[in-house]
């Protein structure tokens, strides 16, 4: 099996690393999804003290009631401090030893902090486990997507990290109904209804470490290295079946050999402090690019998803919904959340990052207004709840199409895209970092929203969406169809808006035209442009 893997070339080659990295996304949506079921067992709401559970017949089973909602988001939203640390830790490592041994270092982390997690027996035991298993996601969620961005192709980076979060959501469905399943088993009221579901999310990852270690490492980091014979070795094997002296391997070797030279120039930007406050990044802007990558990915969380992924069962059953009915409705929600990653598979490129972020702002936007509105309504008119709440539940269901279509995918693309080589692992991080503070102060406060405001959450969410509108439209620029060495191009303008941006942009590469046209040379090559950036 190991000397099939590494004789893979081309179109092969390249899905096999698709499928491998969509291993490690799965077993993150997995994780995810996984809590929604865990919160509505009786056995883990006794055992963690979150509150009591009551019998209702044989429709319904055992049904939990929170007393400690507080205390619930506290256990769910710890995880994140996890990934919060974890990314850090992996974006140093993935710099320095490689992305392929830093995704292995993650998963040992996840297998210890799984094992911890099923067999937890109170509130501090399973506190500690979600801290471990959020190290070891953390390190997975740095790394993987820089992976995965650096072995792609410019045309189609976009589209290969998509297709791996269709896998992702795959994660969360088979999490929702393995758990849909297990709450008819004993009325419900069953360790195995929540151990089970712990337990499982270790066979995907059991799947992606024996196979990672056989994966090519990224060329761009083994340039980085210096190990440039290996890079052209791999550069030829995903582009050109094995042709090394290709001029398109050719090409792009030249243009990440060129971009690292000049790149290192800017030794004192690799640290954290220093990307955070732009310390000797000159014309890079790497600080600015920092504050995107953090703030996008905390907008993601706060346009609404984590409500919709782990509470909702509330969401429904405030729409008039009883509870069995809403657990229905949320894993057939699952399921539509995951076909529509096939539509950001369709249109990341060719439409680009900002489109697509702004489509799905109006449309989420619109989505969780509406649905906040038919949930009051169905509240405030009883004999009418089935028509409110259908028209509730319809909402929930295209807020998250539009989300799985379009922010689902791209807050995770763009930071892969947008940082130097040196430091790409550790700009991902920063990455990681925003959403993990995103979804980390969302689950946490959701409970006590949905408890104090009900559907007036919602309500906040739609202002989100609107209000990340003209903040895509000023501050992220383009960059689909852009080749990674093209970034520091991109960012080269020192002002923070767009139109700047793409100015200064569009001016050093007409200028490199010129010059590689006066001198015989084939037109694209992204390091001779950055070398005039200082002049415009």
């Amino acid at each position: 099996m190991a000397l099939g893997i590494k004789q893979l070339t081309g179109r092969r080659l390249n899905l096999t690393i698709n499928f491998v990295a969509g291993l490690a996304i799965l077993f993150f949506g997995y994780d995810q999804g996984m809590m929604s079921g865990v919160n509505q067992s009786p056995d883990y709401v006794r055992t963690m003290g979150l509150g009591f559970s009551t019998y209702e017949g044989p429709d319904q089973g055992f049904v939990a009631t929170i007393t400690e909602p507080t205390k619930q988001g506290g256990i769910v939203s710890i995880y994140y401090l996890g990934t919060l640390i974890g990314c850090l830790i992996g974006g140093v490592i993935g710099d320095r030893i490689g992305r392929v041994r830093t995704m292995m270092i993650g998963s040992i982390w996840v297998l210890f902090g799984a094992a911890l997690q099923t067999s937890a027996q109170n509130v501090v035991w399973m506190l500690f486990a979600r801290i471990i298993n959020g190290i070891g996601t953390g390190h997975l969620n740095a790394i993987v997507p820089v992976w995965s961005a650096e072995v792609a192709s410019h045309t189609s980076r976009g589209a290969f990290i998509a297709s791996e979060f269709f896998l992702n959501i795959l994660g969360v469905v088979v999490a929702y109904w393995l758990e849909f399943g297990l709450s008819f088993v004993g009325n419900g009221d069953t360790q195995i209804r929540w151990r089970l579901p712990v337990a499982f999310q270790i066979l995907p990852l059991l799947a992606f470490m024996s196979v990672v270690w056989l994966m090519p490492e990224s060329p761009r980091w083994l340039v980085k290295a210096g190990r440039t014979e290996e890079a052209l070795r791999i550069l030829g094997n995903l582009r050109a079946d094995g042709d090394a002296s290709s001029p398109r391997v050719l090409q792009e070797y030249d243009d990440i050999v060129e971009i690292v030279a000049l790149e290192r120039k800017h030794a004192g930007r690799n640290t954290y402090f220093a990307m955070l406050f732009g310390t000797d990044s000159g014309d890079l802007h790497v600080a600015r690019r920092v504050q995107l990558s953090v703030w996008l990915q905390i907008i993601q969380e706060w346009v609404g998803i984590s409500a919709v992924t782990v509470y909702a069962p509330v969401i429904f059953s405030q729409a008039g919904y009883d509870a069995r009915k809403s657990e229905w409705l949320s894993g057939i929600n699952t399921v539509t959340y995951m076909l529509s990653t096939l539509v950001a598979v369709l249109t990341i490129d060719r439409w680009g990052r900002r489109i697509g972020l702004w489509w799905g702002a109006v449309g989420q936007g619109i989505a969780m207004f509406l649905a906040a509105a038919f949930s009051r309504l169905a509240l405030d008119h009883p004999d009418k709840a089935g028509q409110y709440g259908g028209a509730g539940a319809f909402c929930v269901f295209l807020f998250t199409f539009v989300f799985g279509a379009t922010w689902l995918t791209i807050p995770w693309v763009y930071p892969t895209e947008t940082f130097p080589l040196e430091v790409r692992a550790k700009g991902n991080a920063w990455g990681v970092l925003g959403w993990s503070i995103g979804n980390g102060w969302l689950t946490l406060v959701n409970p006590v929203m949905f408890a104090a405001i009900r559907e007036n959450t919602l309500h906040v969410f739609a202002a989100v969406n609107f209000l990340s509108i003209p903040i895509v439209w000023a501050f992220y620029p383009e960059t689909a169809n852009r080749t990674l060495e093209e970034m520091d191009l991109l960012f080269a303008s020192d002002s923070l808006f767009v139109w700047e941006e793409e100015r200064t942009f569009r001016q050093l590469k007409e200028r490199n035209v010129q010059l590689r046209h006066n001198e015989g040379k084939p037109e694209h090559d992204a390091s001779n442009e950055l070398k005039e950036s200082d002049s415009v």
